[in-house]
């Protein structure tokens, strides 16, 4: 059983707190059709699919950031900062879904939505170079985040859908779809860490 870490503990249940939240405000953004028959589904379709692409992304995060937390020997203010910081881009989540499923062939909404998701992605990159600085540069953490492949090519492709974006939002669509199927495998690079603790 992993001993109760009060920091790493109360601040994994904060972020959980506030991912639910997150969660529940995009849901409650999908608005039923005004029609009472299957064909009136098809005006919501957009949204329900950028929905449905965003809740991917957010559960990701919390799957990730909860081990990454279970990793972690300790938090310092700096890491911190860096969670609330990674949390405040996640926030934005709602926002951008709901403006690019409301108009999912518009440049801008599609490129917006794709630098939320950049500066998702660079947020967590700064929480867990924080972390690596809390356990140390020869720990078992930053060993197990020095090879970070996904990390590296994630922010990549979402600078090229931001440009595709007003080239042609459906490429975009498709890479930030990539990337949910490269993240949707769980990292497993904390794993051997957190079973040491048990």
């Amino acid at each position: 059983m992993r001993p109760f870490s009060t920091d790493s503990d109360r601040l994994e249940a904060f972020s959980d707190g506030v991912i639910a939240v997150i969660i529940t405000i995009m849901v409650l953004e999908l608005k039923p059709p005004h029609g009472t028959d299957l064909q009136s589904l098809q005006s919501i379709l957009p949204t329900f699919a950028a929905y449905v692409l965003s809740f991917v992304f957010v559960g990701i995060y919390w799957n990730n950031h909860h081990h990454m937390l279970r990793a972690t020997s300790g938090i310092d203010g700096r890491s911190m900062w860096a969670n609330l910081h990674l949390l405040f881009w996640l926030s934005l989540a709602p926002f951008t879904t709901n403006w690019l499923g409301e108009n999912p062939t518009a440049a801008v909404p599609t490129a917006l939505y794709g630098v939320g998701l950049l500066m998702d992605a660079v947020a967590y990159t700064l929480l867990q170079t924080a972390l690596v600085a809390v356990n140390g540069a020869d720990s078992t953490f930053a060993k197990a985040v020095s090879s970070d492949l996904k990390g590296k090519i994630s922010p990549v492709l979402y600078v090229c859908a931001i440009g595709f974006a007003f080239v042609s939002p459906i490429i975009s669509d498709v890479l930030y779809v990539i990337v949910a199927i490269i993240w949707f495998v769980p990292d497993t690079r904390f794993e051997p860490i957190i079973a040491s603790r048990q």
